[in-house]
């Protein structure tokens, strides 16, 4: 019997879509500062952010394809969090440029492997720790990782992320909020 281990609550991720759209949209905000790279790997960069005291580092990368080429995805990031008071570590998200549908859930999907994602706005999550963690190694072994979502809209919509640089990305990320 499965429980659920990683049920993260609402404030919990209201804080990380805030320190995501800061991060991503440069927005300024009272409570964060601007995020710092650390560094690039390949394809994934790595940030530090000072969130409320507490310090969150994130790898991080854009999708190499999107579709339908007809829409307009907005900003959409495919990220690995590890915040340094151990809230989270290696926790894997989908930050959509718009808001996801609930059902049908976002899938991310690396060679024959898929995990489903929970929803919490504009991003997806993965339920399990567990499954967190298979994902993420999953990452390190392979070469692309795809994910398809629903938007609030009805729009379906499809990514795919390059992993090269994703396992020395998790490493400096980890380092970072050590």
């Amino acid at each position: 019997m499965k429980t659920k281990t990683n049920i993260l609550p609402k404030a919990f991720l209201k804080l990380t879509a805030i320190a995501s759209v800061s991060l991503f949209a440069g927005l300024s905000t009272a409570y964060a500062q601007a995020p710092k790279l650390v560094g690039k790997y390949k394809d994934w960069s790595v940030y530090s952010h000072d969130l409320q005291g507490d310090v969150v580092c994130f790898a991080l990368a854009k999708p190499k394809t999107k579709s339908p080429k007809s829409v307009n995805h907005g900003d959409v990031f495919f990220m690995v969090a590890n915040w340094k008071s151990g809230v989270a570590k290696n926790q894997p998200s989908l930050m959509a440029g718009y808001d996801l549908s609930a059902k049908p859930e976002p899938v991310v999907r690396v060679g024959s492997d898929k995990w489903s994602m929970f929803v919490s706005e504009a991003e997806g999550f993965i339920e399990q720790t567990s499954d967190e963690l298979q994902l993420v190694n999953s990452m390190k072994r392979g070469a692309e990782m795809r994910v398809s979502a629903v938007s609030k809209r009805g729009t379906s919509t499809n990514y795919t992320f390059s992993l090269q640089g994703i396992t020395a990305a998790l490493k400096s990320a980890d380092k970072a909020c050590n």
